[in-house]
């Protein structure tokens, strides 16, 4: 595989790092700053609705722009921003300079799922992915251990910055220039959009990002509550939820890559089995720690299968903004799952937010038998609408 494959997965880990590593050190935040707890979770939520609405517009701004331009672009704001978030001096500051990254983190998403999906298929995309498996089990707690070493909020901050700007240097010495492709239109993405197959995988999308979200979020209030685990059982559990969700994510690669559909739909099934055995087991110590690490292996490829389903059938030329109407999904999905497990264990307890999982799995597992006539969509005789060969196989 290209090493410039491997730099975009060290681009994702850089931008995956600085979107949720504030997580960690949020408590910390709201005591340097004066803001009640809530109030630092916007510094998060922002962030991710700040992606969804600027997603597609973003990209279709940006069409005439060399790609690997834009790649070191991205990756040098989210320098400057973390540079900006160390020296803020005010908790306005600090949300306008994670505002001013959210804005362009799509692009880099976008752009660089598109590049590893044209050269290598799932397998390409699986490896970029990567890179967001291992910033939730290695960028996460490092910018959270970097505070604690050096008893310093900006420290979280200064390291991500770091982390960014070694993926800056990597893009500029690895990734060959990728000049833009003119012959993107706006009537392109329209044709695109008539497709009901496409709306229908990115409504798939967001209901399995809800699904996964609606537990992934309570995960550690369930283990504290209902597992009885203390803290450091806890950090355990989610080091370990992390490092079997890397395995997990380059299994899906390969299951992928075999078939398509009959990987998506075991995905969901096996999902919703060990939701129930955490529902039924969730008491008990040892069953847990199994089902935590199976659990895991899992819910990473949720991000692949919704990936790969959705991009499967569009033309080459589309691919870039069909990301970002993706990327949109991915964050909808994500606080819509956070919301209804919110309201779930407020008023019911967090042992019941595994159903809101069960349910909405259960749903995109009965869409995923709907079916469309095929529609050769039309394009210019220039644009190269051939899939990727390791996808086109079992598509």
């Amino acid at each position: 595989m290209k090493k410039s494959i491997y730099i975009l997965a060290l681009g994702a880990f850089g931008i995956i790092t600085t979107e949720f590593g504030i997580v960690g050190i949020l408590p910390t935040i709201s005591r340097e700053f004066g803001v009640p707890l809530d109030t630092a979770g916007w510094l998060l939520s922002a962030f991710a609705i700040t992606v969804a609405v600027s997603s597609p517009f973003i990209t279709s701004f940006t069409t005439k722009i060399n790609r690997k331009l834009l790649l070191c672009l991205v990756m040098s704001i989210f320098v400057l921003s973390n540079l900006i978030s160390a020296f803020s001096s005010n908790f306005t500051m600090l949300m306008v300079a994670r505002i001013l990254p959210a804005i362009l983190h799509p692009l880099f998403w976008n752009i660089s799922i598109a590049i590893a999906f044209k050269n290598s298929g799932a397998k390409g995309v699986s490896t970029v992915m990567l890179g967001l498996s291992l910033a939730t089990v290695l960028g996460i707690p490092l910018t959270t251990y970097a505070v604690d070493l050096f008893n310093n909020w900006q420290a979280s901050f200064f390291l991500s910055s770091a982390i960014s700007l070694i993926a800056v240097i990597g893009l500029l010495v690895f990734i060959p220039s990728i000049p833009a492709d003119n012959t993107k239109s706006t009537q392109n993405q329209i044709a695109v959009m008539k497709s009901p197959l496409l709306w229908l995988n990115l409504i798939s999308t967001i209901c399995t990002l809800a699904a996964m979200f609606s537990s992934y979020t309570y995960l550690t209030a369930y283990l504290e509550q209902i597992t009885k685990m203390d803290g450091a059982q806890i950090s355990v559990m989610l080091l370990l939820f992390g490092g079997m969700g890397t395995l997990g994510n380059w299994l899906m690669g390969l299951a992928l890559n075999r078939n398509l559909l009959l990987t998506a739909r075991l995905f969901l099934t096996s999902l919703i089995i060990i939701q129930v055995l955490a529902y039924y087991l969730g008491g008990i110590f040892t069953p847990m720690v199994i089902i935590v690490s199976i659990w895991g292996m899992i819910h990473t490829g949720g991000f692949l299968v919704s990936n790969i389903r959705t991009t499967q059938s569009v033309p080459h030329h589309a691919l870039e903004f069909v990301n970002s109407l993706l990327t949109s999904s991915f964050n909808i999905g994500i606080s819509l799952g956070a919301f209804l497990g919110g309201i779930v264990s407020t008023y019911y307890g967090v042992h019941y937010v595994l159903w809101v999982s069960v349910l909405l799995l259960a749903v995109t597992f009965a869409m995923s038998f709907v079916t469309f006539p095929k529609v050769h969509i039309e394009a210019d005789e220039n644009i190269p609408t051939k899939l990727a060969p390791s996808v086109c196989k079992h598509a």
